[in-house]
């Protein structure tokens, strides 16, 4: 069936003429990204021609999502808004909850029983307030949105970092904190910097062993996991028109591992094709009709160099299977340099388990062309050499695979098939032998590899691969196995060679599901209870944030000076600790738990300056907030990197933290501090990076002037007596400065929603 397809209708009713206008007030031609903003600009936003990188600009996003471990904290900050029901479509999905640990319905049990109180409080809130509730085991967030919600041209949020999924149905589909989620559910107008333009011209075919996934790997390694932020990825050419839906979905899936705000595609026939097989042919024909305005503009292709900030060209014929990794998803190795580069870095090579599914890679063609190789096992007389998994995306992905066999092929080399859920790829993964640490690999067809984050364990070397990759790895059992150039010894001893991988786009007999999870929200939802219990350890309701005081921040302690990468994982680990996603206070406990202190090189130990003490960074915080006294921390590069989990920003905010001072930030976290009234600085000169000490009592100057472009002064107070002056920049607009003194973007909300 076909979501919301009235809104469908009245965005592309809207789109040429919006369209139009834009192109006569710029003098231009556009690209598809420039038409889908122009044409979702806030009613009340003026139509100019935006400076890309610097401009702020108001949207008005057709559809929200949420997943459930965000969904929680999402929904009870829109529970202050005061209103009666959301303003726009929007959904939660509960996949984050589930952990893998035996097989699908066994997991699926348990989760239900384990998180009963936060499913019963995401499905009532659901209900009370407008929203459709896909239950567990329905599948994951964004395979979901691709199968159910996402359509060309329009716009979306989500409030997980892999919501730019959508844009292989050629959205611009950008993941949020749950506040930004909050502000459009409460009918506000949604704020993104204008963003800059990349252009990836596809050439070419992708032919055997490479896959769409590797086209995102080639280009996680030209950009590394920074070189897209503030910019949207847009790709075109014949390579792109000849690549599935769903394998876009996969480019635009890892986009958020570049730090790219979105990417996208402009609408094509395998978007057509998988539309109407998911049930949307009225989509389809809407879309047809305006195909021209769903494309960028043929002379923007023609000379993609006057269009876009950056143009990148990528020969499919030429490109061959990559391995990126380990600990960074953008250290790509092609396959047939894997050897050299293992041995030159002393990586483990022998692969113990092979990983395949997860929101990047669940489709049935990913399905399709891994259990193609899973044939080959049996009939070359093979026995994998490690162990293999498949986490399904959705209900609907997995009733058509077990209704064609898939499962069965799987199984008989001794598969494990996990629930539709999130599983391994979030760490969800009761991997039996983990706390032993020990060093070893697995490859997965996931979308990040940080360490400890699928299974907890600090020596598990993890690569990211194509589905069909990490099938023939896990044959093999060899990190350094090229299936394109290499033979095997079967059984018998013999020399054996796999086929090339071979599958189907989408299923010829069509997608078939008995109950794809769906629950419909009531109609009136005014007599829906949403009950919390004041005991609970899952859950706990919000109190607001205190306004500003109206002064400089002095005194300020360094809780900690962060050393190298770190990510929202390591500010806010998941794994064990997502059951505490609705309660702000207990999840605070793992706050900076992951983060190296650059004074001693270890994860949460750093020093308490009010009894000269180490301990965990947790307890050294609500230390500084029990004696009154605010707290800085100090980061390297793109800091806040990874998942646009907003715990890591409110859990600071909530313990007592004032500044975040760093080289550079992830751009989803800057937002989301920013939401929650923090601080967000970066040094002016990084090489000031250097000057904070350990001991330091920090000043923050200029408070009482703050206003767009003007730095403001930090004062380093050594123990030694002596000081550092330094000058700290910031990005904050004239509004975002008001969430600032307000103390959260959420405390506006509220006073306008009561206005109104």
């Amino acid at each position: 069936m076909a979501f919301d397809l009235e809104m469908i209708k009245k965005v592309y009713a809207e789109m040429p003429a919006k369209i139009a206008a834009a192109r006569k007030t710029l003098g231009r031609p556009l690209t598809l990204a420039e038409k889908i903003l122009f044409a979702h600009l806030h009613a009340d936003q003026p139509l100019n021609n935006f400076e890309r990188g610097k401009s702020y600009v108001d949207f008005a996003p057709d559809r929200v999502a949420m997943q459930d471990a965000t969904a929680q904290m999402a929904l009870l900050q829109f529970m202050q808004a005061g209103r009666p029901k959301v303003a726009v479509p929007s959904t939660v999905h509960c996949d984050h909850l589930i952990t893998a640990r035996v097989e699908a319905k066994a997991d699926l049990q348990v989760a239900t029983t384990e998180s009963k109180e936060v499913y019963d409080f995401l499905a009532s809130v659901s209900n009370k307030y407008g929203i459709g509730f896909w239950k567990p085991g329905a599948g994951i967030i964004h395979q979901v949105v691709l199968e159910n919600y996402a359509f060309p041209g329009g716009m979306m949020i989500g409030t997980d970092s892999h919501t730019v999924n959508a844009g292989g149905l050629g959205m611009i589909a950008i993941g949020v904190g749950g506040a930004d989620a909050c502000d459009v559910m409460a009918g506000l107008p949604w704020e993104l910097k204008w963003p800059k333009l990349i252009g990836i011209k596809l050439t070419g075919k992708l032919n055997g062993w490479t896959a769409p996934k590797d086209i995102i790997l080639k280009v996680a390694g030209i950009l590394t996991v920074k070189g897209g932020t503030g910019a949207i990825v847009e790709y075109f050419g014949e390579g792109a028109t000849s690549l599935s839906c769903t394998g876009k979905g996969t480019i635009c899936n890892m986009g958020a591992e570049i730090g790219a705000t979105t990417s996208t595609f402009g609408y094509d026939d395998s978007m057509s094709r998988y539309l109407k097989a998911t049930g949307r042919e009225e989509v389809a024909a809407l879309a047809d009709a305006i195909k021209s305005d769903l494309n960028a503009d043929p002379e923007v292709y023609q000379n993609p160099e006057k269009y876009f900030d950056q143009v990148i060209e990528i020969n499919l014929s030429e490109l061959e299977p990559h391995l990126n990794g380990p600990f960074t998803p953008d250290l790509a190795t092609p396959i047939s340099k894997m050897k050299e580069v293992a041995a030159a870095n002393g990586w483990p090579t022998k692969v113990e388990v092979g990983l395949i599914g997860s929101c990047t890679n669940s489709s049935y063609e990913d399905i399709s062309r891994a259990v193609s190789l899973a044939k080959q096992v049996s009939d070359k007389n093979l026995k994998p050499k490690a162990e293999y998994t498949i986490t399904p995306g959705s209900e609907q992905v997995r009733f058509t695979i077990e209704r064609d066999g898939f499962l069965d092929t799987f199984e008989k080399i001794g598969a494990k098939v996990f629930a539709n859920a999130c599983g391994p790829c979030i760490g969800m993964w009761d991997r039996m032998g983990a706390d032993k640490q020990e060093k070893n690999t697995i490859v997965h067809s996931f979308n990040r590899n940080f360490a400890k984050r699928a299974d907890g364990n600090p020596n598990t070397y993890a690569f990211v691969a194509s589905p069909e990759m990490v099938t023939a790895l896990a044959i093999a059992g060899d990190l350094t196995f090229n299936p394109i150039t290499d033979y095997l010894t079967n059984e018998k001893g013999e020399k054996v060679k796999l086929d090339p991988p071979k599958g189907e786009e989408l299923p010829s007999k069509g997608f078939a599901v008995d109950d794809p999870g769906y629950q419909a929200p009531a109609a009136d939802g005014s007599k829906v209870t949403v009950a919390v219990d004041p005991n609970s350890s899952r859950l706990q309701l919000l109190a607001p944030f205190p306004a500003w005081e109206g002064t400089d921040l002095k005194g300020l302690k360094l809780l900690i000076k962060a050393k190298g990468k770190c990510t929202t994982d390591h500010i806010s680990m998941a794994g064990p600790w997502l059951k505490y996603r609705g309660h702000l206070d207990n999840i605070s406990n793992n706050l900076l738990i992951g983060a190296i202190n650059f004074f001693n090189d270890k994860a949460n130990l750093v020093k308490n300056q009010l009894n000269g003490t180490y301990g965990p960074v947790p307890e050294t915080q609500r230390a500084y907030k029990a004696a009154g006294i605010g707290s800085i921390v100090v980061g390297d590069e793109n800091y806040g990197e990874g998942s646009s989990r907003e715990h890591a920003a409110m859990e600071p905010r909530h313990l007592g933290v004032r500044v975040v001072l760093t080289k550079s930030f992830a751009r989803i976290h800057e937002t989301n501090l920013k939401k929650q009234g923090m601080l967000a600085l970066t040094f002016a000169d990084k090489n000031d990076y250097d000057k904070i000490l350990e001991d330091d009592t920090i000043d923050v100057l200029g408070l009482t002037e703050f206003t767009p472009g003007k730095p403001l002064t930090i004062v380093l107070h050594h123990a030694n007596g002596t000081s550092d002056t330094i000058s700290a920049n910031h990005t904050y607009n004239q509004q975002q400065i008001e969430w600032f003194k307000a103390g959260a973007a959420l405390n506006i909300i509220r006073k306008q929603v009561a206005g109104n």
